[in-house]
């Protein structure tokens, strides 16, 4: 298996525990507590690995049951990545994934073009096969039932099942493993994400700054923009692993400190969502005039999601959209 990108708890326990919940392990989206680095230039180094680039289907399995409408944020999410801006409100989704691209940018010798992502296949696995307490080897068997090839698997679990890690040191995670699918009689990798729904199990880990934090200032939370604090909170650790994911697909792409703990595009800015943003406090956000939700990206059908600042190699500062 690959590294896996857990999003660290970023819980403020201040500098001795900044290691926020972004990412973890070699690269995990762990708990999102309330915390802030300086915006001081980073060490952020490329090492030497491939990213992923061109046409990358994204292929979700859902594991649990999900409701319809919950199932619709997550696509209408992954349809907004690219969807032209000038189809949607700004600031939006696919402006936010711009932002990737300057990792592609900054590698001289890198002719590929950033990946155009889409929405690929969808598995439901509504009958807990593998039971409701999963490790992390059976994440991998379930993100490996969807297609290998040019892809994410991305392995979502209900708030009902417990995963290795989940809520301890992780709210997801993002790694590699080998393809059971042969490329010219050789063995490929395949990219794979986990996130996990933890409205009943620690929303105050993973779900922050819609629910309180366990740790840390106490500011009020914000009002989620669709309503659902445990799927509001899964799109924030969906995209800061995704922009991981495409940056650092199998260890050795972007990243920062060591490989087995890395910050990546999104873990390296923890807690950070618009402009003037400190622990405790994510930033001068959008606020929806009718629901007094918090966002700060459109996306398709009306969306509106809260979404993490990414890491500005060309500037090493965290760049958010409002």
């Amino acid at each position: 298996m690959g590294s896996s990108v857990s999003f660290h708890l970023v819980f403020l326990l201040q500098v001795a525990l900044l290691v926020s919940l972004f990412h973890f392990s070699t690269a995990a989206r762990k708990l999102a507590g309330s915390v802030q680095t300086d915006q001081q230039p980073l060490p952020f180094q490329y090492h030497n690995g491939p990213l992923l680039t061109g046409k990358i289907s994204i292929n979700l399995i859902w594991y649990g049951k999900f409701k319809p409408s919950q199932r619709a944020l997550i696509t209408d999410f992954v349809v907004s990545l690219t969807t032209s801006e000038l189809t949607v409100a700004q600031p939006s989704v696919a402006k936010w994934w711009k932002g990737t691209e300057k990792y592609y940018q900054v590698i001289k010798s890198n002719k590929s073009p950033s990946p155009v992502l889409s929405l690929g296949t969808q598995l439901l696995e509504e009958s807990y096969s593998l039971g409701k307490s999963l490790s992390s080897k059976q994440i991998v068997q379930l993100a490996s039932k969807g297609s290998q090839r040019n892809a994410i698997n991305v392995v979502l679990t209900a708030s009902d099942v417990a995963v290795e890690g989940f809520c301890s040191s992780r709210c997801g995670t993002h790694g590699s493993s080998l393809s059971a699918q042969k490329v010219n009689g050789k063995s490929s990798k395949f990219a794979y994400v986990w996130v996990g729904n933890s409205e009943t199990q620690c929303p105050g880990q993973c779900a922050w700054p819609f629910y309180q934090p366990i740790y840390g200032p106490q500011s009020p939370p914000l009002v989620a923009p669709n309503n659902d604090v445990g799927l509001d909170g899964m799109i924030i650790n969906l995209a800061s692993l995704l922009a991981g994911t495409a940056t650092n697909p199998f260890g050795n792409g972007y990243f920062q400190g060591p490989k087995e703990a890395p910050l990546e595009a999104a873990s390296a800015c923890p807690g950070v969502y618009g402009k003037g943003s400190y622990p405790g406090y994510a930033g001068d956000l959008l606020v929806d005039s009718a629901s007094g939700a918090s966002y700060n990206a459109h996306g398709v059908n009306g969306r509106k999601y809260l979404l993490p600042a990414l890491f500005d190699p060309s500037t090493a500062t965290c760049a958010t959209l409002v």
